[in-house]
């Protein structure tokens, strides 16, 4: 399948999936308080996609490697405060495993984009 736009891109649906799962678990209970770790899981899975978005209408490869390395982070960073939101009891095991799962499967599709580009003959749109 050709990716035409950003949309296309299974990571970035993934992404924006886990996106409204982690604003439905902020919402409720003792998260929706915690004002400070709520805004900053938030904010890491906005990261996620809206870096794919980016990077993918940058229009270079290496821009965009660099950007879907970005939103590996946010991935990471999010998984680790997934963490932390269970340590504290805002989240149960059940909701801790349904979005670290889909975050770990979110990361593997980044690397596996990330591995796919660096070793393509392609350059990206702006070099045509």
């Amino acid at each position: 399948m050709k990716i035409e736009k950003f949309e296309d891109i299974v990571a970035w649906q993934k992404a924006r999936e886990l996106t409204k799962d982690i604003y439905e678990l902020t919402s409720i209970g003792k998260f929706e308080k915690d004002f400070s770790l709520k805004d900053q899981i938030r904010r890491c899975s906005i990261s996620i996609a809206s870096n794919i978005a980016e990077g993918f209408e940058r229009g270079g490869n290496k821009e965009f490697i660099h950007f879907l390395y970005i939103a590996k982070g946010s991935c990471a960073e999010l998984r680790a405060q997934l963490y932390i939101a269970s340590d504290l009891l805002y989240i149960n095991d059940v909701e801790f495993n349904n979005a670290y799962n889909k975050a770990i499967e979110i990361n593997k599709l980044l690397y596996g984009f990330i591995s796919y580009l660096k070793n393509s003959n392609l350059k990206g749109d702006k070099f045509k």
